[in-house]
């Protein structure tokens, strides 16, 4: 095993991303990881996770969604990112063909392969998806099931950063997140799309995630058919909450649903 190797994705939309390739000389699993809002691939709490999955013997591909750290364009917060890990999807294609893979994003990254996940089995358009480059399972980590959560906190000061002047110049200067205008037509949220997922799907929530209450995963696993929900006792929020032990039992998942599903091994 080795890495990361510096790779540079073109999106369908023309947008090149950067990302970080952390290969594996096992027959294991690929993950593609989607990072939280204002991350990237160089944030520490999302390294430690792609290190820590490579350490388990899986390549790892990730990368920075647009708009964050050195990826061009700009973010709109979960919507567009599919385009991205459509990106991711058919790089891991092309260098590993054959290769199950697994997205697992963080917070928003989680909203992001929820989503693709749904759009690419309901529609497949070439929006959100190559010929053949769909994933195999999903593990979605401390995301929303809905948009416009105001009821906490911390998401109340991420709505004023995203819809304020001074707050778009604080995340640019300050997170190097660069952000787009705003929707003009209210995206399908995580919830109204989860129905049409077919692969193995894990949803992983905090007891304790200040950001995104309860309501949210079991809002998702009631709507992603045969999904499985883990409520992680005392757990904060996003990648910088995954610890170690718990990437472990998220890898066993994924091995065995593969396994299940068969598609280890091909």
């Amino acid at each position: 095993m080795w890495g990361p190797e510096p790779v540079r994705l073109c999106t369908v939309d023309g947008l090149f991303l950067a990302a970080a390739y952390y290969a594996s000389v096992t027959d294991g699993p690929c993950y593609l990881l989607g990072h939280g809002f204002t991350g990237s691939y160089q944030t520490p709490g999302f390294r430690a996770v792609a290190e820590h999955l490579h350490g388990l013997g899986a390549s790892v591909l990730a990368v920075s969604f647009r708009g964050h750290g050195q990826s061009e364009g700009r973010s709109t917060v979960g919507v567009d990112e599919v385009r991205d890990l459509a990106a991711g999807l058919t790089w891991l294609a092309e260098r590993r063909p054959g290769a199950p893979v697994i997205t697992m994003g963080f917070s928003m990254g989680a909203s992001v392969v929820v989503r693709h996940a749904g759009l690419v089995s309901g529609i497949g358009t070439a929006a959100v998806s190559a010929d053949g480059c769909r994933p195999a399972a999903v593990v979605a980590i401390s995301g929303p099931g809905r948009w416009y959560e105001r009821g906490t906190t911390p998401m109340r000061r991420v709505n004023l950063g995203l819809e304020t002047v001074l707050g778009r110049q604080v995340l640019r200067w300050a997170f190097r997140t660069r952000i787009g205008r705003g929707w003009d037509l209210l995206p399908a949220a995580p919830v109204e799309v989860a129905p049409a997922i077919t692969v193995p799907a894990l949803i992983v929530h905090g007891s304790d995630d200040p950001y995104f209450g309860l309501a949210h995963p079991r809002m998702l696993a009631s709507a992603i058919p045969g999904a499985e929900l883990w409520i992680e006792p005392g757990m904060g929020h996003a990648e910088n909450a995954t610890g170690t032990e718990l990437l472990d039992r998220i890898d066993g998942w994924a091995r065995r649903a593969l396994t299940a599903s068969g598609t280890m091994g091909r």
